[in-house]
């Protein structure tokens, strides 16, 4: 018997999810703090794939939270990111 593992392209992809719920399927208190600590540790791609699966509200919830809760030296890098 032969199993093939699944790759991460025959995955279903997370999408239009709420700040609550990436925080409950990622187990973490704060999913935007989760992403900016992301971010810094050099974790470029996942930062792109956990902002991709928030949904319109908590996108802009995110920007929020990254212009009154991040310093400003990372604003630029991390806004680039999400474009």
């Amino acid at each position: 018997m032969v199993i093939h593992p699944l790759t991460p392209t025959e995955m279903a992809k997370r999408s239009s999810k709420t700040a609550a719920q990436q925080c409950r399927y990622y187990e973490v208190d704060n999913i935007f703090v989760y992403m900016v600590e992301t971010y810094i540790n050099g974790n470029i791609s996942v930062f792109r794939d956990l902002y991709h699966e928030l949904n319109k509200d908590a996108r802009r919830d995110f920007t929020d939270f990254l212009l009154s809760e991040v310093e400003p030296t990372y604003w630029r890098e991390i806004l680039k990111q999400t474009i």
